[in-house]
């Protein structure tokens, strides 16, 4: 079992503390200290004020802070969770992958999904619309420039007429992909284009707005997982490596008045026991230090007891 986080950049209005090459630094060092394996950003490079006032966040661009990560840590993975993927042309996205994955030695995984803020998509000039079409196109073509010299496609916005996009990424034939989402399309996409799927915990209420599948219950969970295996099957990669990404429902997460580590545990087992190879652990994000003092306590009573 493996754990990740994503950097705790999580609220409205930031606190300008989160921002600094200090907490940063930080933060990053103390999650690999305690163990875990896996760094995550989040990708908003231009939300509406609406989503913000409603429960919404701020975000660094999350290749650049790979990059950051990168070069004040050794070990731990860097994730995207989630790249909006259609919100860029897909070669400047392999760029920025390729690029992460070379100056750290091999440890990007690329998180990506189709995004559901249409007030993002307008404001980028994208097509909401057109998002699914956009996301199978632009995983063909990332995998394709990564992959092949001399590479030619027509897309939607874009024609390759024979192109090279080097450094070539370390990580061969190309990065991990794990593919965001509950519905049944992102797990099929998940099972033909991708490494791993990360679903998203998704309340009723929450999932509704987000035009995504309610997963709140490890039940909830199971039964989207079947669908998954089933899509698996299909493809032919039953028995292939694939990472399966989940948070510990109905937990309360490190920092808070809540948290049992305890509970954790046995949630982790049970979600172990569906085949979960990879745990997603909350971090406050009120304060630095109390983002700090979680990650190493959570290294302490539950990475390390797994």
């Amino acid at each position: 079992m493996q754990f990740s986080f994503t950097y705790p950049l999580v609220v409205h209005p930031y606190d300008p503390r989160f921002v600094t090459k200090e907490t940063l630094t930080a933060v990053a060092q103390a999650g690999e200290a305690a163990g875990f394996g896996a760094l995550a950003f989040t990708d908003h490079p231009v939300p509406s004020d609406r989503w913000l006032n409603a429960g919404g966040h701020a975000a660094l661009d999350p290749f650049a802070a790979l990059c950051f990560v990168a070069a004040v840590t050794d070990r731990i993975r860097l994730l995207t969770n989630i790249t909006v993927l259609p919100y860029r042309n897909p070669f400047l996205l392999a760029k920025s992958v390729a690029t992460v994955d070379v100056l750290s030695g091999g440890r990007m995984i690329l998180g990506a999904a189709v995004g559901y803020q249409k007030g993002e998509y307008k404001a980028l000039g994208v097509d909401f619309e057109e998002r699914n079409a956009l996301f199978d196109e632009g995983i063909e073509a990332m995998v394709g420039i990564w992959t092949t010299e001399n590479y030619a496609m027509q897309g939607r916005r874009f024609t390759a007429l024979g192109n090279t996009a080097n450094p070539r990424p370390v990580q061969q034939p190309h990065p991990p992909i794990w593919i965001g989402g509950n519905s049944m399309l992102s797990r099929r996409r998940a099972a033909r284009y991708g490494q791993g799927w990360n679903p998203f915990p998704a309340p009723r209420v929450l999932a509704a707005t987000s035009r995504t599948l309610p997963c709140e219950t490890i039940e909830d969970f199971a039964a989207l997982l079947d669908g998954l295996r089933s899509e698996l099957e299909n493809q032919g990669r039953a028995e292939a490596p694939f990472d399966i990404a989940f948070s510990p429902v109905g937990t309360s997460p490190p920092g808070s008045p809540g948290y049992d580590a305890e509970q954790h545990l046995d949630v982790i087992g049970q979600l172990a026991a569906l085949g979960v190879n990879w745990i997603g652990a909350g971090v406050p994000g009120d304060d630095p230090q109390r983002s700090i003092d979680a990650l190493l306590q959570y290294g302490e009573e539950v990475i390390s007891r797994c």
